[in-house]
């Protein structure tokens, strides 16, 4: 018989686990190439994994609940036949992809090529499993003798899937090897590095002699184990009792992840400007009378904005690192539009792909389709990825106005506080008029103040007198 052990594939950008919801097949049962085999949870999205393989299942590689992660071993199949694949104890031995060597910093080589597996060639929210894909990711071949042991600890990769956290370590001179996991199966996580780089600062300290004993309080800021208080106990920091206290994880952790990269990575700044929208509105009105219905005001917006993005690109871009350490700017010919949208699980970006392609009535229905399918969790990842610009409505939430923070690693977001009327100076005489307040935070590297005044006026404008911006897109 020949068994093939299927590794949980790419789920998409920076999704390096997700956790099992539930198997749709079980041990024994016979399975067809395509098929849903379980169901599995994203940070962003829930997600049918399919088989790639015809066989019968003969391991489950993980029960409902628990975290998977991306490259180990998921389901295996008897697919009869001669047995041409190694054991799936050996498969999990050594599941470490080679973008998770790369990213730990570990060098696989190159004669070390996995066998390729046959795949069905199925799309998987736009990460197939075919044979094609399958050949980019190299395994590890097991070692054989005595001495294996000793020689495989220091080639094994590092367990380092973040590579911010491997980053983190560099710039402070800390070997990462050094530090012990505390996630699945000896994950290093940010807070590994962070308790590693606390314990080498204050290790000077308590091996000097004529240091004094540290008073309890300080004792407990310094260490870097703190006890966690239970529901109902008094903090040790506060005194007061916790009413509650766990670590983020899923859609929280994402979207903490993601805010913590763009302050840290993305030197930003702000413009804003309160913008006349009145005939914005008055022109919304007699589209939907004379058509039953109009694109939302976002809608509008994002198509002057779109627009605006053409005449300035710098904002639709992206810097990336380079590994000496240099900048790459990359400028792009469309524009893929995010827009934040508020959901049950949290806060999440889905992406209009070529919105400058698209004119305002089907912006506003992608608009409406994706935020309804991001609400129900059905959003995949393709549908959660690639913006290049985001748009973020918080006037939704009564407010005027905001400095958001970047969605990175994009270069600019575009904020838009609620619509309320004011009196408003217009041809010299004191009217009430529609404002809404208009911000946008960019990145500073791409380019300077004038750039970005330059796309808020256009964009202003462009919504201040509708008609006129119409008639020239």
């Amino acid at each position: 018989m020949s068994i093939k052990t299927f590794l949980l594939p790419d789920l998409g950008e920076g999704l390096t686990e997700a956790e099992l919801v539930r198997w749709m097949v079980a041990a024994g049962d016979v399975v067809a190439v395509d098929q849903p085999i379980a169901e599995v949870e994203t940070a962003k999205s829930l997600v049918e994994i399919p088989c790639p393989f015809e066989g019968v299942v003969s391991t489950l590689h993980g029960d409902a609940g628990q975290m998977m992660l991306v490259d180990e071993p998921f389901i295996s199949v008897n697919t009869g036949g001669e047995d041409a694949t190694t054991p799936a104890g050996e498969e999990a031995g050594r599941a470490q992809s080679y973008r998770e060597e790369e990213r730990a910093g570990t060098q696989v080589p190159a004669e070390e090529d996995a066998e390729s597996d046959e795949g069905s060639g199925n799309v998987l929210i736009g990460y197939g499993t075919s044979s094609a894909q399958r050949k980019t990711s190299r395994r590890r071949k097991p070692r054989s003798g005595v001495a294996s042991a000793a020689v495989q600890a220091p080639a094994e990769a590092v367990r380092v899937i973040n590579p911010l956290v491997r980053k983190l370590a560099r710039d402070n001179a800390l070997d990462i090897t050094t530090v012990q996991g505390t996630g699945p199966e000896g994950l290093i996580l940010r807070a590994d590095v962070e308790a590693a780089l606390s314990a080498d600062a204050v290790q000077p300290e308590t091996a000097t002699p004529a240091a004094p004993m540290p008073t309890p309080a300080a004792s407990a800021s310094a260490s870097v184990a703190v006890p966690v208080a239970q529901t109902g106990e008094a903090d040790a920091k506060t005194g007061l009792p916790v009413a509650s206290s766990q670590v983020l994880s899923g859609v929280r952790k994402t979207i903490a992840n993601a805010m913590s990269t763009s302050r840290r990575e993305i030197p930003e700044a702000t413009v804003w400007v309160d913008v006349d929208v009145t005939k914005l509105l008055k022109l919304r009105s007699k589209i939907k009378e004379a058509d039953g219905q109009a694109p939302s005001v976002m809608a509008l917006v994002a198509r002057f904005a779109v627009a605006g993005l053409q005449r300035f690109p710098e904002l639709n871009s992206r810097i990336d690192v380079e590994a000496d350490g240099g900048l790459r700017h990359t400028l792009f010919e469309g524009v893929n539009l995010g827009f934040a949208a508020q959901t049950d699980r949290g806060l999440v970006v889905p992406n209009v792909r070529d919105a400058h392609k698209l004119n305002a009535k089907e912006l506003s229905a992608e608009f409406a389709r994706l935020a309804s399918v991001a609400r129900e969790g059905k959003a995949g990842v393709a549908d959660l990825s690639g913006s290049t610009f985001t748009i973020n409505n918080y006037g939704v939430f009564n407010v005027d106005g905001s400095a958001a923070i970047i969605n990175y690693p994009e270069a600019a977001i575009l904020g838009l506080g609620r619509i309320v009327e004011k009196p408003w100076v217009v041809n010299g005489k004191i009217k009430v008029r529609s404002i809404c307040e208009m911000t946008l935070s960019f990145d500073h590297r791409v380019c300077d103040g004038g750039t970005a005044a330059g796309f808020m006026r256009y964009v202003a404008d462009a919504m201040t007198d509708p008609k006129a911006a119409l008639a020239s897109l």
